[in-house]
């Protein structure tokens, strides 16, 4: 590579400003506290936006990026090591494969120091190192540096930063996003030297790509429209059960034939069908409150390790429960005041007709809804907006199934008979808590690392369960409440024929394999490093990508193909999740290894750049930025190219600099991904 190229990257910064889009979640104040007998202490408060999050220094190795804390300066002698403050929340990393610690909102960092001579003033030089993640993406590495002066007398003056100015060879920069006038085409070009004391960091323009196919990056709320809708099919299962089912027939009918005036009989049945609605809607304000007392209180429970054992005796015992073995229900005391108070008549009186239909089908409803909850635990760091929507769905569901049948009541005519299947669908869901409470104690062993409930072994039970429930179906096991000779229908046939079909597809997570298998059970699955077989080999399935951006440029020039380039990181877990879960893809993999050329490109990449190459940025408000490692190179080439800052950050060029589509950020279905990769792959073969 020519050496000039390395001053293309190294010096980025110095040619034009950061897009004002970029995402900056974390600000940060240096204050300098005097302690007394000449002490003091440097702290640096950090404040997060909302669902933003930065790891501490105590994250286990080969995860994320630690925080790190350093002062130093004229005149200053640290007293031990730096400390943190404020809430510490850890979390079980699938990606990663342990646990991760982090502080959300808010946190600190302090340091204690003396001056070496107590009659002196001193220069405060305050550094920090962090990264910043979400849900779905994290943004590079970062380094700040703040400076502060003080006195022997302990007065605090207001944080300033230095620039240094870079080195008299800085004679050749890049000027990003450059667009041709005539094309409108967004390249990457060289541009004559520029006076680095002229620099201010300024908004620049992001220039329209070759083409417009492809596909934009993955909103969150598609999230909240899943939870919605397993709601839903919970609480229509949920009706299905022998403690719901019979009351439908029962309630409707009171409604539309024990009323003198039928329309003021179906607008009670239909106020009766919202009041259910309400009740599962208020059921999750608890853990609003609970929430916004407790900050992050549901994401700790979320990994606690004995929680997670706690759950999964729960589980056990809601399965214990669905096969007939015992019944849970709530005091009939609680049933008993509820009904009486359906005397008030009225609105009061159908609300507390909802209420205690809601009472006595717990037995049933339990542990559905302790399945909704524990699935929003493990679901997200928004687990009472999930939860509120969870349950909407479940009582949506009902609502809609008690209002249809009071406007058309000749419709439970088609209803089918209560009977043994009732008791069929309690025991399926049985099998399916069995099911469910592994996952919470697979989530307790990675958490605690003891690593015992290996992949395949997860895998095994899984087996096991689902042929358990297969001979269930074929009516070679029986429960206490079934019958003695059931007749097997043709709906428990085609269950147990897919119970067998879903044995058959786990069966090849037991092969030892080069790619991911059982995508449709990631996230569930232990990863695939807690495994029996697991062995690290070099380069991303099978691939082995460019990790200079020259050079892959060289590449494709060579092999006459555009290049990925793969904004990543060691500490990136979303990026791991993109590698594993959709890379891996059978119609994906061939298009990374035949079709372009791969530049994975690591913004935390710590290896230091020459001395003569490093430089330091002033991004106002006492915030410097340091330039000092090939990944605060990529980083910045990121930045100002691409007008964006987090990873994963997926960009598709010409072998010449021209970007081809849109680029696309962050964890992303496997379907949006790949109309991105065949958009830009398939324009750049038709006009090349």
């Amino acid at each position: 590579m020519k050496f000039k190229n390395w001053f293309l990257l190294i010096l980025l910064f110095l040619a034009t400003g950061i897009n004002a889009q970029i995402k900056n979640p974390v600000k940060f104040k240096l204050t300098v506290n005097e302690l007394g007998n000449n002490q003091y202490e440097a702290v640096l408060n950090a404040t997060m936006e909302s669902g933003w999050h930065i790891y501490s220094k105590d994250i286990p190795e080969d995860t994320g990026i630690p925080t790190e804390y350093k002062v130093s300066g004229k005149n200053i002698e640290l007293i031990g090591k730096f400390t943190e403050t404020g809430k510490k929340h850890e979390e079980f990393s699938e990606a990663f494969g342990g646990k991760i610690i982090f502080y959300s909102n808010s946190a600190g960092f302090k340091q204690k120091f003396k001056l070496k001579d107590g009659t002196k003033p001193g220069d405060v030089v305050a550094e920090i190192t962090y990264q910043t993640c979400d849900d779905r993406v994290c943004l590079a590495p970062n380094t700040l540096e703040f400076n502060q002066k003080v006195t022997p007398k302990g007065a605090t003056e207001e944080v300033t930063a230095d620039i240094v100015e870079p080195t008299k060879d800085s004679a050749k920069m890049v000027e990003t996003v450059t667009a041709d006038p005539g094309k409108g085409e967004m390249t990457v070009k060289e541009v004559s030297k520029l006076d680095p004391k002229q620099l201010k960091i300024e908004s620049i323009d992001f220039q329209k790509p070759l083409t417009d196919c492809g596909t934009a990056a993955v909103k969150d709320s598609e999230n909240y429209w899943t939870y919605l809708f397993l709601g839903f099919i919970g609480g229509l299962i949920a009706l299905l059960t022998p403690c719901v089912f019979p009351m439908i027939p029962l309630t409707v009918s009171f409604f539309t034939k024990g009323n003198k005036d039928k329309s003021k009989g179906k607008r009670d049945a239909l106020m009766y069908g919202f009041f259910i609605l309400l009740i599962f809607v208020l059921l999750s304000v608890p853990f609003h409150l609970i929430d916004g007392i407790a900050g992050n209180v549901f994401n700790e429970i979320s990994t606690s390790i004995w929680l997670n054992i706690v759950f999964f005796i729960i589980f056990i015992f809601f399965a214990g429960s669905f096969f007939g073995y015992y019944d849970i229900s709530l005091p009939s005391s609680i049933a008993n005041k509820s009904s009486k108070a359906e005397e008030a008549g009225g609105i009061i009186g159908i609300f507390f007709m909802a209420l205690t239909l809601v009472i006595v089908s717990f037995s049933c409803t339990g542990p559905i809804l302790g399945s909704l909850l524990g699935g929003s635990l493990s679901g997200s760091s928004h687990i009472p907006t999930l939860l509120t929507l969870a349950l909407t769905g479940f009582g949506l569901a009902w609502a809609i199934i008690f209002g249809l049948l009071a406007l058309f009541p000749q419709a439970l005519q088609s209803l089918p008979k209560s009977g043994g299947w009732m008791n069929t669908v309690k025991v399926v869901l049985g099998f399916i808590e069995l099911a469910l409470a592994l996952k919470f104690l697979s989530k307790a062993d990675l958490v605690s690392k003891t690593f015992l409930l290996k992949r395949e072994l997860f895998i095994g039970i899984w087996i096991i369960i689902a042929i358990g429930l297969a001979l269930y179906l074929f009516g070679i096991i029986r429960f206490p409440h079934d019958d003695k000779k059931p007749k097997i229908s043709i709906g428990r046939k085609i269950l147990g024929v897919l119970g067998i079909g879903f044995v058959i597809y786990m069966i090849q997570g037991l092969v030892p394999s080069e790619r991911p298998k059982l995508q449709l059970l990631s996230g569930i699955l232990p990863p695939l490093n807690v495994s029996y077989f697991h062995d690290e080999k070099d380069g991303i399935l099978g691939m082995h990508p460019e990790h200079d951006f020259f050079k892959a440029l060289e590449l494709a020039k060579k092999e006459d193909k555009p290049v990925l380039i793969d904004f990543t990181g060691y500490g990136c877990e979303n990026c791991r999740k993109m590698e594993e879960f959709v890379w891996s893809e059978p119609d994906i993999l061939p298009i990374l290894q035949n079709d372009i050329v791969l530049a994975s490109l690591y913004v935390d990449d710590k290896e230091e750049l020459p001395e003569d190459q490093k430089t330091k940025i002033d991004l106002g408000e006492g915030q410097v930025k340091k330039v000092k490692t090939i990944g605060d190179r990529w980083s910045l080439f990121q930045q100002v190219n691409f007008n964006n800052n987090s990873q994963p950050h997926y960009v598709l060029i010409t072998p010449d600099g021209k970007v081809i589509n849109a680029p696309v950020s962050g964890y992303m279905p496997k379907e949006d991904f790949k109309k991105f990769l065949e958009c830009g792959v398939n324009y750049y073969k038709k006009n090349k």
